[in-house]
Parts: C-alpha cells; structure tokens; sequence
C-alpha cells in the first residue's frame, strides 16, 4: 500500500503534496458514481495515512470536485485521463501501488502535482475508473 512517501524520493523538497495529488486524482476519475469505500481505495494510491485521506476528500468537497451523499459520492468535474499522455507506460521490475503485485510493465498516472504508480493493466483501469 501507498504512504505519503512515495518511492524513489529524493527528499522532502522533491515530494509532491499528497493532497494535492490525490484531489487531481479525484478530479480525473471515470467513475458516475462509487462508494466512500472504493473513493477510499483511489485515495490509498497516494496515502494511507487517515488524515491526509480525510484532507484529500475535504479539499476535493470544497472545490466541487466530488459530491457526497452519505456512502454515495460523485466525481463531478469530467475531465478524463488520457491513456497516451498523461497515462504512460514505462517497463521495468515493478510492484503495483494498489495490488502488490510484481509487474514487468508499470503504467504510471501523469498529474500537473506529480506522478502516481506504477500500477498493472487491471488496476489502472480500476483507479482511473475505466473499470470497476
């Protein structure tokens, strides 16, 4: 599972905001319409940790970019990801962010705050809201 420290960093400066990143990530989802639980398991690809979590959904409520009505919430922003720019495909030994298992081809999310992944075939259709 995902932690606020991302792999590979080089240091505090070099980090992207979990907040920030997660909020774009909820602002991309396909989804109509998913349960607090699976708007919990897009969350925990950026952080585990229950407080940015619970900052990640408050920001993307105050910006509109989610609406929740009790366990239902609602992307609202429909703005996509598009899988040959801002989804790329990178080979390599790797483990998926939301799955664990081991990959020979990591696809990795491109944000404006940072970049999400690796994630295998299955998950980044289920992340992205492709798949559910």
């Amino acid at each position: 599972m995902a932690s606020d420290r991302r792999p590979g960093d080089a240091g505090e400066a070099d980090r992207p905001d979990p907040v920030e990143l997660g909020v774009q990530l909820l602002e991309r989802l396909e989804h109509a319409e998913l349960s607090l639980a699976e708007l919990m398991d897009r969350i925990e690809t950026v952080s585990t940790q229950p407080a940015t979590t619970r900052a990640i959904i408050e920001e993307a409520e105050k910006r509109g970019i989610i609406e929740r009505d009790g366990d239902a919430v609602k992307p609202s922003s429909g703005r996509f990801l598009t899988f040959e720019s801002e989804v790329v495909e990178r080979p390599g030994d790797y483990e998926c962010e939301r799955c664990g298992k081991p990959l020979s081809v990591g696809h990795f999310i491109r944000l404006e705050a940072g970049e999400l992944g690796p994630f295998g075939s299955s998950c980044i259709e289920t992340v992205t809201g492709r798949r559910d």
